[in-house]
């Protein structure tokens, strides 16, 4: 089946920036970016909105790499500390995940999803870490977890 042509009403990763025409398969374009309006059906109107609205969305872009670098500065001195049960050669019975890492700095008063948390390689020593906080496409920030025992 032939792919579907599509215009991109805001950013999708992997896949392109708001404005652009992709080509995705039917299936990806009628169960997941249509009904989430990630995207539109490209068309004549479809064009021309975009077309209206591409200073908007570059002020967006702008603003949010603005505020995504902002906080990669607040976060680049934050330290967290991780307490887990451990064998007595500092071994963890598990491992740190990102949703940990994320609730950790969500109840320190940053609005972090465990989806933009990466952690590689997986932490399963105690000790001192550093996990790595997507922001935005072009940033990151590296956040000190400490894993002690609890």
């Amino acid at each position: 089946m032939a792919n579907v042509s599509l215009i991109l009403l805001d950013d999708v990763e992997h896949l392109g920036l708001a404005g652009d025409e992709v080509r995705v398969a039917p299936g990806y374009a009628r169960n997941y970016l249509i009904p989430k309006k990630l995207a539109a059906k490209a068309t004549p109107g479809t064009l021309r909105l975009i077309e209206s609205r591409k200073a908007a969305i570059a002020a967006r872009r702008a603003a949010d790499l603005a505020k995504a670098q902002e906080l990669a500065e607040k976060l680049a001195t934050v330290e967290i500390s991780i307490a887990m049960q451990a064998t007595e050669d500092d071994q963890l019975f598990g491992s740190v995940t990102p949703r940990m890492v994320a609730e950790e700095l969500n109840a320190q008063g940053y609005a972090i999803e465990h989806s933009r948390v990466i952690i590689d390689p997986p932490i399963k020593m105690l000790g001192n870490f550093e996990a790595e906080v997507k922001l935005h496409s072009e940033v990151t920030a590296a956040v000190k977890v400490w894993v002690v025992r609890g």
